[in-house]
């Protein structure tokens, strides 16, 4: 069973050091007190996620996460561009930053944002604490892009939630590495590489890892996430024998089967919202696999293809 909580009694319980769901305009976030050991250990335990994946620690305003990060010019810029909105900044941390070292796995920089969700600015004035806050499932399963999705993932142990409706991007955000000399993308999302890269023409893409010892400095690196259930085949022609269809665009297989498509216009904003409830869907069919139809790789389709290759590695 859900337990829906009010915005008074979600701000009760993270003074109280305890983890709640709340909305974001990207996916569901599992949030706690970024300051706090106590509070951030109830996230891990609760996503079962491992200790070396840190965290991204949501704002209210650029003025409010200055005071734990350090900005370069270019990220002030671009804060100011894309913020509120789904893009992830790593920075430096002050060398006085109360942020605990478990959310940023003990890494000398951290990944932030301001989220662009009226529920989740709200709550992040009112508290006026950062909030770490990884997506609200198991760690490595589908993404939620709703409240039913947080429960189907946690079961009776679901958090208590901050119900906000479904998310309208869809995906996570775009990661940026600002901490080096040469500007990085360690995630794609619905801030394009290409729309990046007009602003940092020197702007290089990361690599994922699955090594222990090769720190990670962003979430989504695993070369393993975002996994459903079933076994996913990418690049699908055909739908064999008990397959269900993740289907993008007009398409000659519709002829036998479940399909689900992103998007029958082919559109990749469509398809990136439709996403994680699409591979909700399917893997809760009686199947034994999910055959996926191309996407294109440009623009959007970078994030959807990244999210998939890596739900596909297992």
């Amino acid at each position: 069973m859900m337990t829906f909580i009010s915005l008074d009694e979600a701000i009760g319980f993270l003074h109280n050091k305890k983890a709640i769901v709340f909305p974001t305009e990207t996916v569901y976030g599992l949030g706690a007190d970024a300051t706090s050991d106590i509070a951030i250990a109830e996230i891990y335990r609760l996503k079962n996620r491992p200790s070396f994946n840190p965290l991204i620690v949501h704002f209210y305003s650029i003025e409010q996460a200055q005071l734990y990060v350090e900005f370069s010019d270019l990220a002030l810029k671009l804060s100011t561009l894309f913020w509120p909105g789904p893009l992830t900044l790593i920075l430096p941390l002050k060398s006085d930053s109360p942020i605990s070292k478990l959310a940023s796995a003990g890494l000398q920089t951290l990944g932030v944002r301001i989220p662009n969700h009226p529920i989740a600015l709200e709550l992040l004035k009112k508290i006026n604490l950062p909030l770490a806050a990884p997506s609200a499932n198991v760690s490595g399963k589908i993404s939620p892009t709703k409240a039913a999705h947080v429960h189907a993932s946690f079961g009776d142990n679901a958090p208590n939630i901050l119900e906000g409706g479904t998310s309208v991007v869809g995906l996570e955000s775009t990661i940026l590495d600002l901490s080096g000399p040469t500007p990085t993308l360690l995630r794609p999302g619905f801030v394009s590489f290409e729309t990046l890269k007009e602003y940092m023409p020197n702007l290089s893409i990361g690599c994922s890892t699955d090594k222990i010892d090769a720190p990670l400095i962003a979430p989504g690196q695993l070369k393993s996430h975002y996994a459903p259930n079933h076994k996913i085949r990418l690049n699908a022609t055909e739908i064999k024998d008990n397959e269900v269809l993740l289907a993008f665009g007009p398409h000659p297989l519709a002829t036998k089967g479940y399909i689900y498509n992103l998007s029958e216009k082919g559109d990749l904003v469509e398809a990136a919202s439709h996403f994680f409830e699409a591979l909700h869907i399917l893997d809760a069919l009686e199947s034994t696999g999910i055959a996926v139809m191309p996407i294109p790789n440009e623009g959007l389709g970078r994030a959807i293809n990244d999210r998939l290759s890596r739900a596909a590695a297992i």
